[in-house]
């Protein structure tokens, strides 16, 4: 198989993402200014990192603390898969370092996995800030050194938040809202946001945002506009990313909505 990478970058929040096939390129010695973590999709990785030699095979997490020095190539003449997301450790305050290089934890690496696929796949900012948050979180629980010092306030207050959250998506979501949009609206941090929210209406941000846009895109269909048209307006990809979605919550194509209407 020949070599190829793809790489992501957000345009306003140190996060980074990187998805490759290696099989002959070498890594020189380097280091990040990021937490780093990756996981291996196929084949295995070995590198030296903090004096010593590690191999990341198939499902295994690589873990990098800002300014970690590592190198990097493949265990086999086959090459290995791996994607790589960095977090800018001032995205994260407190986050705790990490001492073993090599992690090997299903339950993370899937968490992982459906972060970089949102990352690499252009989902909408909020659903990347509430994968990136959760991630972090379960990174810190599931292979840190200590307990985390993650900025979550307690449960007071909580549904004082959920309701300034509500109200600021009922503002804004046409919006390419994010976390750090919702955090400022209700006065508190991203991961109280998330939660308090949760907790009260029992989805997440994006997914309410979600809903009101299919809403208001059933509204414009009924009101005879073209589906392609409403599904750049109401902040779908396309025509089919509005059909996928607009059956998942109504049980019917956006196209079978608008004739149901003709029949009246």
């Amino acid at each position: 198989m020949p070599e190829w990478a793809r790489y992501w970058r957000a345009r306003q929040q140190p996060v980074e993402a990187m998805h490759a096939h290696f099989t002959e390129h070498v890594y020189h010695r380097h280091s990040h200014e990021t937490y780093s973590f990756g996981v291996t999709d196929d084949g295995a990785q070995t590198f030296r990192c903090r004096g010593g030699r590690h191999t990341s095979a198939t499902g295994m997490i690589m873990a990098f603390n800002p300014d970690d020095p590592h190198d990097g190539h493949s265990a086999t003449e086959l090459g290995f898969t791996y994607r790589m997301v960095h977090i800018g450790p001032e995205l994260v305050p407190g986050m705790p370092l990490f001492a073993e290089p090599v992690v090997d934890d299903p339950v993370l690496a899937a968490a992982l996995r459906a972060l970089h696929g949102a990352l690499l796949g252009n989902a909408p900012a909020l659903r990347r800030d509430e994968l990136l948050d959760a991630t972090v979180a379960a990174i810190v629980r599931r292979a840190s050194t200590r307990p985390a010092a993650l900025p979550i306030e307690g449960l007071r207050g909580g549904a004082m938040i959920a309701e300034r959250v509500r109200r600021r998506i009922h503002e804004g979501f046409l919006d390419d809202l994010t976390a750090e949009d919702l955090a400022l609206a209700a006065g508190g941090s991203r991961f109280a946001v998330y939660r308090a929210f949760q907790a009260r209406y029992g989805m997440a941000p994006s997914d309410y945002q979600r809903q009101l846009r299919l809403r208001e895109a059933r509204r414009r269909i009924a009101a005879g506009r073209p589906i392609g048209q409403v599904a750049g307006e109401t902040g779908f990809a396309d025509q089919s990313h509005l059909t996928r979605w607009f059956g998942r919550y109504f049980g019917i194509t956006p196209r079978a909505y608008q004739e149901a209407g003709k029949a009246s």
